[in-house]
């Protein structure tokens, strides 16, 4: 085998015990990425944040694309509900269509989308046998988790379908089960809604500098965009060997020709756009989950 091919089967090899350890650890260790398409621009051009004067725009599909960032933003904006809540299968539904943003930018990131399916499926399943036995089911105290409790209606409250309902409903459950664990991990719909979180958190940071405009003259490549976003978010909570690792899978970063093609636009000026808008999305679900975790104690589970 020559040196070349050693290479390759080395990086290769420790991109999937790279990938065990994420497993393992959740996506405490990880990370992630972004997003594609059809050009909508300029049906976007006209509003600068998620909504326009007239309520959401509605963006069309990109053709012959398995990701879709028109699905990605409906997914995004159905989620929040009341004043300070997140609903879960649309919150999920996100991550299912940031996991085909992930594969289509080749097998080195796929790797890591296994990962998050692995994540998404853990909260699904729990929501599964929480329907087969619903002892535990959202009692009149629910308010009890919101710091807007006052402000919610019996209409409201009634409206929850299950423990897993929401990212409050969730906790509220999880915590009356006894079922979170603050001192060692285990694979609470918490826990790994915490994991998930810190990804989109990354994925946010990473699209913000993307959708930046050139200094002096000259766009930044994404993936020292991606290194710097992940340096200010994941890798605060990750081993030094995982970020070696991570900092190796950087170079196979797709240039930004790609991200373009991506999301079927032509310029850097419309991927801001289009990016922005997305971006904007994701931080209100982020400062949601983020506050919910934080009013309960649970930034730092193990």
């Amino acid at each position: 085998m020559g040196i070349k091919s050693k290479a390759a089967a080395a990086v290769l090899v420790l991109l999937l015990f790279l990938g065990s350890l994420w497993l393992q650890g959740g996506l405490d260790y990880h990370w992630d990425s972004c997003l594609k398409g059809y050009n909508q621009v300029n049906k976007l051009s006209n509003s600068s944040g998620v909504d326009g004067a007239g309520g959401p725009q509605v963006l069309e599909g990109c053709p012959g694309q398995t990701f879709q960032v028109s699905l990605l933003l409906s997914h995004l904006l159905a989620a929040p509900a009341y004043t300070s809540d997140v609903l879960l299968q649309p919150y999920l539904s996100s991550w299912d269509e940031l996991v085909k943003f992930m594969d289509a930018l080749g097998s080195m990131v796929g790797l890591i989308s296994k990962e998050i399916e692995s994540k998404t499926s853990i909260i699904r399943q729990l929501a599964i046998l929480a329907e087969e036995n619903p002892e535990a089911e959202l009692g009149p105290d629910v308010h009890s988790i919101n710091s807007e409790a006052g402000t919610k209606t019996s209409l409201e409250l009634s409206q929850h379908k299950g423990a897993y309902h929401s990212v409050r409903s969730m906790i509220w459950v999880e915590l009356n089960r006894g079922i979170v664990n603050f001192h060692q991990q285990t694979d609470s719909g918490c826990r790994t809604l915490l994991r998930l979180h810190r990804a989109l958190l990354w994925l946010k940071l990473f699209l913000e500098k993307l959708a930046e405009t050139p200094v002096a003259g000259r766009l930044r490549s994404p993936s020292e965009l991606c290194r710097e976003a992940y340096q200010s978010s994941l890798a605060n909570h990750h081993t030094w060997f995982v970020r070696r690792a991570a900092e190796l899978a950087f170079i196979a970063m797709p240039e930004r020709s790609f991200f373009f093609r991506l999301v079927c636009v032509q310029s850097q000026e419309e991927l801001s756009v289009m990016l922005s808008r997305v971006v904007q999305a994701i931080e209100e679900v982020y400062d949601r989950t983020q506050k919910a975790l934080e009013e309960n104690g649970m930034l730092d589970l193990p």
